[in-house]
């Protein structure tokens, strides 16, 4: 077949040896430029020209893509404009060179009045018709998307080229390997002084690009990543920015979460949401700023060199050698001891290097002779805190870890919709407990010991017997997502958090609804009781803590100091102090009783998750994004101790009765045991 270059011909394809189109008469070109041969049509611009499917007769017939440019209207504005653009898009591929995810130029010519871009062919589908296949993606795979394609902006935008025209039609699949490319570099723009200063022509694609490109005609850098999520957005829901924008502008992106199917993640919700901010200045500025919150680096604490004062930098955890690892860490220990000197705060150093080591080692599995001695010795010669145990028993990301009262037992639960029990003292898994349809999202086990309480996307809420391992009963009565759960110290009060926004008070005993708690305007993802079952505090997705009379059910305050989503809330076990987190990565403490703020603690590099207390009060654990486990003492706010050895999010700690030890679950799919002498 051959194919008729006429960009107004209703039916282009002709047969073989035809010296003019048989539909609309126009002289057929066998070969273009003597070298490409056009197979068919893959997409018409509308009388501006069409894009074909072609091969290049001198690689071997190898497939290209040929974009024709041939306006009607000469002279007009409009044809100028064509023509600027369509040179433009030739010489950025020409000067972004061979990048392996974006096409690469063949040639660029002339021919019978009309223009000619030839490009490598990219054998996939673009991301709407994926969707269109599909019908949506869940949050893992739009975060494998970004973290795809955020690496190919920050290649161009290093070489001051701006797309401006990010989404999902000009993102490419690869069929061999999956691998995405992004393409249509038509609307793309030279990054210049000229650029930022003044107004230019509004290109872009409404819904998918910012304001600043529609109104102002000016494109940065931030411009193109609110393109990423807006696509992200349309992948996740299926409705298009384009038509919400045809309807009520950019009032959207206000309310994007509204459309969401099921709730993201926090840290893919956070993501997302700056990506879309409507002010350029509160956006994303680079890609590297998203990827540096989408993949947090693992953390190592080190001491500051000369110094004593107890605040330690993270640097990134260097990777145990593979050979001689006996030699090699205890010349790194030694050199680290030799650096810091042997004034009175080098054995408080060398007890968070040596935590950190230990970590490592366990966390690469080490089985030889001379690791197994090394993890002892320091253990022995640590003293404070060591890792004990490692469990590797669930298939995905551990999202939840409880104690019960006799320290004997551990409970987690997941993303695979099961529940574990373990043995604390020997790591071996006891029992599974299955009865959810969807991932189990939190635990508790009542103070008693007698009840272990599950919480779940698919809206309910289980109480099982702990003895016997057994379904007690089902609550029901959520209309979303549970996340979170709290248990009164007499065992006989259940309060229950959602993403329906609302908070849900029961009789643990008979599972009778007593009432429900309104007020948030979005998520709550977690509460906290009083030791004395007076107070409630409740932490939510609008970046408020709220404070409730629980025996009465009316709030008795809203503590605003939160500039960001919170993620966890704990009361001490005195009821003196309110601990919260937020992704601010900082730990603030409150006087629940007054809203007054009394300090800060920070030194996470990422959002902190979880928080808990030790049972005596003097010390609060916070897990984070960051990988890590922190220890503070909230009464002076001085961080005491950095525990590495997670090698994703840490997302649930809890200390044991007895403060003898400290469990950790995280999204590396394990749970660690460390064990804290007094």
């Amino acid at each position: 077949m051959i194919c008729c270059l006429n960009p107004d011909c209703s039916n282009p394809l002709n047969s073989n040896g035809k010296k003019f189109c048989q539909s609309c008469s126009t002289p057929l070109v066998s070969l273009l430029r003597n070298r490409f041969r056009v197979i068919r049509v893959l997409s018409d611009e509308g009388g501006f020209g069409r894009t074909y499917l072609s091969e290049d007769v001198d690689k071997l017939n190898e497939r290209c893509v040929i974009k024709q440019l041939a306006p009607k209207f000469q002279g007009t504005w409009s044809q100028k404009k064509a023509m600027e653009l369509f040179a433009e898009e030739a010489q950025r591929l020409q000067d972004l060179g061979e990048h392996p995810q974006i096409p690469t130029l063949i040639a660029y010519f002339e021919q019978d009045g009309c223009l000619y871009l030839v490009q490598q062919f990219i054998n996939g589908d673009n991301l709407l018709k994926e969707l269109q296949q599909r019908k949506a993606y869940n949050a893992r795979e739009i975060q494998s998307i970004l973290l795809d394609l955020l690496p190919i902006l920050k290649f161009i935008h290093d070489r001051k080229v701006i797309h401006r025209d990010i989404k999902p039609e000009n993102i490419i699949r690869h069929k061999s390997d999956g691998r995405l490319s992004l393409i249509d570099f038509g609307s793309s723009k030279q990054f210049t002084a000229k650029v930022q200063q003044k107004s230019g022509t509004s290109i872009g694609s409404h819904g998918y690009s910012p304001l600043e490109q529609i109104r102002d005609g000016k494109a940065f850098p931030a411009s193109d990543l609110f393109g990423v999520g807006a696509t992200c957005f349309h992948l996740l829901t299926g409705n298009s920015p384009f038509q919400l924008w045809m309807e009520s502008g950019y009032a959207w992106v206000s309310n994007w979460r509204e459309y969401l199917r099921s709730p993201l993640n926090p840290e893919l919700d956070f993501v997302i949401d700056k990506l879309l901010k409507k002010d350029i200045y509160e956006r994303y500025q680079s890609a590297d700023e998203v990827l540096r919150d989408l993949t947090p680096k693992q953390l190592l604490a080190l001491p500051p060199a000369g110094k004593s004062s107890g605040k330690i930098p993270p640097t990134r955890a260097p990777s145990l050698p593979k050979s001689y690892p006996l030699l090699r860490i205890l010349i790194l220990v030694s050199a680290l001891i030799m650096l810091f000197g042997f004034g009175e705060s080098w054995y408080k150093h060398f007890r968070r290097i040596q935590t950190s080591l230990v970590s490592r080692l366990s966390q690469h599995n080490t089985s030889g002779k001379d690791e197994a001695l090394l993890a002892q010795s320091l253990k022995i010669i640590l003293g404070k805190v060591s890792l004990v145990n490692t469990l590797p028993g669930h298939e995905n990301s551990v999202l939840s870890v409880a104690v019960s009262p006799d320290g004997k037992t551990i409970a987690s639960s997941g993303g695979n919709r099961t529940i574990k029990l373990w043995d604390l003292a020997t790591g071996k898994q006891i029992s599974s407990l299955n009865g959810h349809f969807q991932q189990v999202n939190v635990i508790k086990i009542s103070p008693d010991g007698k009840l272990l309480v599950s919480a779940s996307d698919d809206n309910t809420i289980k109480i099982w017997n702990l003895a016997t391992r057994k379904q007690i009963r089902t609550l029901e009565g959520h209309s979303d997502s549970v996340h979170a759960l709290a248990i009164s110290a007499d065992s006989q009060t259940l309060v229950t958090g959602s993403d329906d926004n609302t908070i849900k008070i029961w009789d643990l005993a008979t599972g009778e609804q007593i009432r429900t708690l309104t007020g948030h305007t979005f998520w709550v993802r977690s509460i906290a009781i009083s030791p004395d079952s007076v107070i409630l505090a409740s932490g939510s997705f609008d970046k408020t803590i709220k404070i409730w009379n629980l025996t009465k059910g009316y709030p008795i305050r809203t503590l605003e100091g939160n500039s960001q989503t919170v993620t966890t809330v704990a009361i001490s076990p005195d009821g003196k102090t309110l601990a919260s987190a937020s992704r601010n990565r900082t730990i603030k403490l409150w006087n629940p009783l007054t809203g007054r703020e009394i300090r800060t603690l920070a030194g996470h590099s990422n959002t902190v998750t979880s928080v808990a207390f030790s049972d005596d009060g003097k010390i609060i654990a916070s897990g984070s994004r960051d990988r890590t486990i922190k220890l503070w003492n909230p009464a002076t706010g001085e961080e005491i101790l950095t525990l590495a050895g997670h090698t994703n999010t840490v997302t649930s700690v809890t200390f044991s009765a007895d403060d003898k030890t400290l469990v950790s679950g995280s999204e590396d799919n394990t749970i660690k045991i460390w064990r804290l002498s007094q």
